[in-house]
């Protein structure tokens, strides 16, 4: 018999729908004609053993406990779900061969792997254990993934990743929250001081960026315009390029401080002849933007429709599992495999049948063309957000579903399109010794433009295309000015006036939720430490892409951070925590090379210990700094109750256990942190040594 396991209940009738029938349905699984069986997990049906799992002691929480580092992992089943568990405990006794089916991603291969693991699944069968991959759950497609099995050994890099980040996580917000909820207490402040890996710093950039804006102090600079004529009276303005002469008087931005210096500027060039000295037309192409990831998602939805990374992750993972008209969601990538080029008929006549508005004003989509969005070297277990072959009735979507489907439809017809094809003029005019630029464009051949004719008619400003535009390069639309007259090298026009534009310096905007996501997902741009920086241009960012949206809706309920019309700031206590920590936590330098050695860990570049070694003595100075001083940026706060908090169970759970990976309840089915895999079942047990007291790294990780 086989027995394919699937992460969700969804995913499992998708798998069944294509096996040979007449199905025999059962508590918790679904079996075909052959005998074999489908079921499913619900989410993590695992979790994290509490600390006093490990100690009775730990349940209260002292500091004299800290660093608490078991010996040896345990896990535990959910409660909720105890009697799916159960479900498969029996059916994997009985397989001959298994099938891991969870989401193609780390989490999703952990989430399986933790429950063969624990069901003590050895020897040939666990060897022999496939993998399925399925990104689509339309009929077609799966049945394509089922032909298409993979052995699940090739896989034990990622689910090796993900037991490392689970257990580091576990680690770092379990020890850090109570360090600080216990200190917070010394100073008056009775509530549960959550610490994570990935949510404090993340409350960090939101704290330092209300400080910026706090302390800024505005000031004005001073632009100077050429308002030129040609001999035939057509007429376009340029502006001044300040010599070097002037860098005395200009800021570090390039910005002239000296009103004096401007004005002067004014008088010599008005009424004066100029000469055309530089001139230069380029014909340039612009290629489609790349489809999406969740992020680059989530981005644009954030800006066009003002919807959060919540909503949009929601509204997703609706089209994907319900509706069945989009691929997997939870995608980084946003690049397609070479193969999936062969569906691409099908999938633009599912678009153009069900959404022809999309290409009313435009031409037919070419599905012979093929955009740089094809590239197998760029995908990994996963690739960008696209439809499926699936013919869509927008009717039956909601308003949310029918303009995300839109979105990532008209995102894939893109791809089928050339160029945007555009010429740019390059002018520099001198007078009186004085720089003077200015630079047009004129289109050539829209291309893939025209199926985004309709925004960039309706948004003047430009910002649209910036949010399309990511192809090989992003226009700057405000650098152009609208037209320029015939010019030649050398020509002699006027300059009938000089104006002085006289403006303020901005301070950096408060956050919104397309901007915080911007900032998660290019962490490098927030980090001072070049080596790091370049390092971070590798990664994913700050979080996954299923965990982003999730940590910041916890931010919210957790007080940390709140809504100021579209504006996201910190709270008081927000700015009092993170006011306490030691910058290390507060930073993204950390997680973000974290998230690098996991990265490393599925490339087999770093090992488990290689991991986990440096992670534990980092966490071992970080407990004696939070024990060697105060959180006097608590004094005067009030929390929610420090020993309701402490005791309970899920105030434990909410404050202490997913603290540090800042929600993994993002995932949908609610998966929290593991510790076991397959690849890795020799890392766990389901008993343990008491583990008391302090620094006992090294023995921990050489038994993990």
């Amino acid at each position: 018999m086989i027995l394919y396991i699937a992460e969700k209940p969804s995913l499992g009738r998708a798998i069944a729908d294509v096996l040979p029938k007449p199905h025999k349905k059962g508590d918790g699984f679904i079996e075909d004609a052959q005998g074999n069986c489908v079921s499913w997990c619900v989410g993590h049906l695992l979790e994290q053993a509490e600390p006093d799992a490990y100690n009775p002691e730990f349940k209260s929480w002292k500091f004299e406990h800290l660093p608490i580092v078991p010996e040896k992992w345990q896990l535990k089943p959910k409660a909720a779900t105890r009697s799916q568990l159960t479900v498969l405990k029996k059916l994997v006794k009985q397989a001959d061969t298994l099938v891991n089916a969870g989401d193609p991603d780390r989490e999703g291969q952990l989430l399986v792997d933790e429950v063969i693991a624990y069901l003590g699944v050895t020897g040939d069968k666990l060897q022999q254990t496939q993998r399925l991959l399925i990104s689509d759950l339309n009929p077609q497609a799966v049945k394509r993934a089922l032909s298409q099995l993979r052995s699940n050994r090739e896989f034990i890099p990622l689910s090796t990743s993900a037991l490392a980040r689970s257990r580091a996580d576990w680690l770092y917000g379990m020890n850090m929250t109570r360090a600080y909820t216990i200190q917070g207490k010394k100073v008056g402040y009775q509530g549960v001081l959550s610490v994570g890996r990935v949510q404090t710093p993340l409350l960090g950039l939101i704290v330092r960026r209300d400080e910026e804006i706090a302390n800024f102090q505005s000031k004005p600079f001073y632009e100077v315009l050429a308002h030129l004529v040609t001999d035939k009276d057509q007429a376009f303005t340029a502006k001044w390029q300040p010599s070097e002469a002037c860098l005395p008087y200009m800021d570090e931005e390039g910005r002239v401080l000296a009103k004096g210096l401007a004005q002067n500027v004014v008088r010599r060039i008005t009424d004066k002849p100029a000469e055309v000295t530089q001139l230069s037309t380029k014909d340039k192409q612009q290629n489609p933007p790349l489809p999406y990831s969740l992020s680059a998602l989530q981005i644009d939805a954030a800006k066009r429709f003002g919807m959060s990374a919540k909503d949009v992750l929601d509204t997703c993972q609706s089209l994907y599992e319900r509706h069945k008209l989009i691929t997997y969601p939870r995608s980084d990538s946003r690049y397609l495999p070479t193969e999936q080029h062969g569906l691409a008929s099908g999938v633009l006549a599912a678009i153009t049948g069900g959404a022809p508005e999309l290409v009313a004003q435009a031409e037919a989509p070419n599905p012979r063309l093929k955009s740089k969005a094809w590239d197998d070297k760029k995908v990994d277990a996963h690739h960008a957000i696209i439809p499926t072959e699936k013919q869509p009735n927008l009717v039956g979507l909601s308003q949310r579903e029918r303009q995300l489907y839109l979105h990532i439809a008209r995102q894939y017809l893109a791809q089928f399109y050339p160029a945007y094809c555009y010429s740019e003029t390059a002018v520099e005019v001198t007078i009186e010794g004085g720089l003077f630029k200015t630079k047009a464009k004129q289109d050539k051949s829209l291309g893939w433009k025209q199926l985004f004719a309709r925004e960039e008619n309706e948004r003047k400003d430009a910002s649209s295309t910036a949010s399309f535009a990511q192809g090989d390069k992003d226009i700057d639309e405000g650098e152009y000015v609208g037209q320029l007259p015939p010019l030649t090298l050398g020509q002699v026009l006027h300059c009938h006036r000089g104006e002085l534009v006289e403006k303020q310096t901005q301070p950096p905007k408060a956050f919104t939720d397309a901007t915080l996501l911007s900032a998660m997902t290019g962490i490098n741009r927030y980090v001072t430490d070049p080596e790091i920086r370049k390092i971070l241009k590798e990664t994913d960012g700050l979080g996954t892409e299923a965990t982003r949206a999730g940590i910041i809706e916890l931010l919210f309920k957790r007080g940390f951070i709140q809504r100021q019309g579209k504006s996201i700031v910190a709270t008081e206590v927000g700015k009092g925590l993170i006011n306490s920590l030691p910058l290390s936590a507060t930073t993204p330098d950390m997680t973000a090379l974290w998230e690098a050695s996991l990265n490393g860990i599925c490339h087999k570049e770093i090992s488990y210990q290689g991991f986990m070694q440096p992670l534990l003595g980092t966490l071992n100075n970080l407990i004696e700094n939070a024990g060697a001083q105060l959180p006097s940026a608590l004094n005067g706060l009030k929390g929610q109750g420090f020993k309701r908090a402490a005791t309970k169970k899920s105030g434990y759970r909410k404050a202490g256990a997913r603290s540090a990976a800042g929600g993994n309840k993002a995932r949908t089915g609610a998966k929290k942190g593991n510790s076991s895999n397959s690849a890795a079942a020799s890392t766990t047990s389901t008993t343990a040594k008491p583990t008391a007291p302090r620094r006992r790294t090294s023995k921990a990780v050489a038994q993990a």
